[in-house]
């Protein structure tokens, strides 16, 4: 189960009807770890993980992204054989493992928790897993003075778990999940224990550490900043399905999905009613407008006449007249929101309905009066039409 809460009861599976692209299970070329329409149902009816297909290929940095109750870490636990799959088969290194033990699988797995043992020094706990499998001191001892100096822990190998900082105690932890080089390791929530300050450093840190080992990683995580900072792949995830799988600029610039857009970035969300398509443009109508709309790529198009949504990303909007720009709408404001640099200008466009106008504060040296009515714009190919 995720995280600890019960595992929610699985909404409609609207997303990637047709992953593509998936590499041969096994043989040249084959991924480090590939999952075929995997499903996990606990007892009669509560749906976990649906239909869960993906490639994860050498080297490559993978984060399972979504809220609680995805289905995230039982995907985790899957490919690790902490959870037995109800439906599919789960590949590793191009063997079936799916009725396979944990011991039988070339993974590792980093828990939030650490899981260190208080009484062993810090090289004792990184050479744990070498001593069970019977290496010979002297290769052992090599191995872990290597790996200690990749995470900077040298000069603290004699120290024990209690004497160190919860940073200190991570990169152990990582030292010994990667100490026997598996195929895959697995990472569930890592920097979840840690503060804000550390949480920024760690995350240069472990992916630093990634592509010095050539390891591929799988995280688990609900950070929108951890997953679109540290991973080639993005998988969000929501109600036990697979929303969307693609890179973190892809995911971020080209949503597919409602909840999509919703989860990742700052999106401004609106309803309509398709009327129309011209080329690449779908014509929307929206509160008593209608506004140009980019349509997905790929599929069929929308029929004439349904109800749709689209998104507009905050930063992709201006205030002001912008003739230049396609669509317009009128707004009443209502408060800024500042961070850093960045403000976020929030209006109404409807009752009950707020849009979000980012800009970098030297690009808007105005102040707007609760009440004031100001004018927002945006390109014709801005907003995107989103898979409901």
């Amino acid at each position: 189960m995720e995280g600890g809460d019960p595992v929610t009861q699985a909404g409609p599976a609207v997303v990637d009807d047709d992953p593509g692209g998936l590499l041969p299970v096994s043989g040249p070329g084959c991924p480090d770890v590939a999952l075929r329409n995997v499903s996990k149902t606990f007892g009669e009816d509560t749906r976990a993980v649906i239909d869960f297909s993906a490639d994860f290929v050498h080297g490559e940095f993978v984060s399972m992204l979504g809220p609680s109750g995805c289905g995230k870490t039982t995907t985790l636990r899957m490919i690790g054989g902490l959870e037995d799959a109800t439906e599919g088969r789960i590949y590793i290194a191009g063997e079936d493992v799916t009725d396979l033990p944990p011991s039988r699988r070339d993974t590792a797995m980093m828990f939030q928790s650490f899981a260190l043992f208080p009484h062993r020094t810090v090289f004792q706990n990184v050479e744990f897993s070498l001593k069970m499998k019977g290496m010979n001191p002297e290769e052992r001892t090599r191995r872990v003075w290597q790996m200690l100096e990749m995470v900077s822990l040298a000069d603290l190998a004699s120290r024990r778990p209690s004497d160190l900082s919860g940073g200190q105690q991570q990169r152990v932890a990582l030292a010994r999940a990667l100490i026997g080089e598996p195929t895959v390791l697995l990472l569930d929530e890592p920097l979840g224990a840690l503060d804000y300050n550390l949480r920024q450093q760690m995350m240069v840190e472990l992916k630093k550490i990634q592509r010095e080992t050539g390891i591929t990683f799988v995280m688990v995580t609900h950070s929108q900043q951890e997953a679109m900072s540290m991973a080639d792949k993005v998988i969000v995830m929501s109600d036990a399905v697979v929303q969307q799988i693609g890179t973190s600029r892809e995911i971020y610039e080209h949503p597919r999905t409602k909840f999509v857009a919703e989860f990742i970035g700052n999106n401004n969300i609106m309803p309509g009613t398709i009327r129309s398509h011209s080329g690449s443009l779908v014509f929307v109508e929206s509160f008593g407008q209608v506004f140009y709309v980019r349509a997905p790529d790929g599929g069929e198009p929308a029929p004439v006449g349904r109800d749709a949504w689209f998104s507009v990303r905050a930063d992709l909007m201006s205030t002001g007249e912008r003739p230049d720009l396609a669509n317009r709408i009128e707004g009443v404001y209502v408060t800024t929101e500042f961070l850093g640099s960045l403000e976020t200008d929030v209006f109404e466009v409807a009752p009950g309905h707020y849009v979000h106008v980012e800009q970098h504060r030297s690009a808007s040296d105005r102040a707007y009066d609760p009440g004031e009515r100001e004018t927002i714009s945006w390109a014709a190919n801005a907003g995107v039409l989103l898979a409901r």
